[in-house]
């Protein structure tokens, strides 16, 4: 008798969320409900306890190429989505990380390991993944997947609740989770990634950075970065699947390159 209660509450939970929905610079439909403030808050607390636990690069030359980059891309990002609110100023860190990494946080932090800097041989493939992860702050894909999160846990809550005692309880919790986890979470990790690297193209063109520097850096991502799981259990598109969105996308980046002045960052 539970179960049939059970699939018009969460139908209706699904109503209610799909209400809420917006949409990201892109146009793609999104739901994302936790405050700004409290994002920016989320991403200075762990930006602060980054730099507490891992070493910072203070080689002159490194900072300065970094610097040089993400400024160009942060200015090129206002210009391109005009419509989103921006931090009014970011605070970029190079840290002493071997791994080939970068990553950006709401509330306007950009981290880049120096690791990163033997994958991305020219700045305009830097400038490829700081635009990317720039991206993901600009289209609040951390605020939907902690959206995301908290609505499975509500839904698996509320089905353990008025579930509990029913025949096959367990097998059905279990399976509702690995649902979530394919259907949802994986997928919709996917598409964020999708959507960044199409939003850091345009940025970088913008930029003033050749957007086909952004093919070649996936390239070399793949030549060091060993096999991948197969990309429905990925959180990561493939590379190759990468690559050819890329492509694809490649005409109007270009056409964007060739109208603005190209950028000066020396390597």
């Amino acid at each position: 008798m539970r179960l049939p209660f059970l699939r018009h509450l969460v139908f209706m939970l699904f109503l209610i969320l799909l209400a809420g929905c917006e949409e990201t610079p892109t146009g793609r439909s999104q739901l994302a409900l936790v405050p700004e403030h409290l994002m920016g808050q989320m991403g200075e607390d762990a930006f602060d306890q980054m730099r507490r636990h891992q070493p910072v690069s203070n080689d002159a030359a490194i900072n300065q190429r970094v610097q040089c980059v993400a400024q160009a891309i942060v200015t090129a990002a206002e210009a391109s989505y005009p419509a989103v609110s921006l931090p009014s100023v970011w605070e970029v860190v190079v840290f002493d990380d071997s791994s080939p990494n970068a990553f950006a946080l709401p509330g306007g932090r950009i981290g880049v390991h120096t690791g990163l800097l033997r994958v991305a041989e020219t700045p305009a493939q830097l400038a490829a993944v700081i635009g990317h992860e720039v991206g993901h702050v600009l289209a609040e894909h951390g605020n939907e997947r902690l959206t995301q999160q908290l609505g499975i846990k509500a839904v698996l809550l509320l089905v353990g609740f008025f579930g509990e005692g029913d025949l096959g309880h367990q097998q059905l919790m279990q399976a509702l989770g690995l649902g979530a986890q394919l259907g949802i979470s994986l997928p919709f990790s996917r598409t964020h990634e999708e959507e960044a690297d199409l939003m850091g193209l345009a940025i970088m063109a913008r930029a003033g950075f050749d957007p086909q520097q952004s093919v070649a850096l996936w390239r070399n991502m793949a030549a060091v970065g060993g096999g991948q799981p197969p990309e429905f259990l990925s959180t990561h598109p493939a590379h190759g699947s990468r690559i050819e969105a890329l492509q694809q996308a490649m005409e109007e980046a270009m056409s964007t390159y060739r109208t603005v002045t190209p950028a000066t960052c020396s390597w």
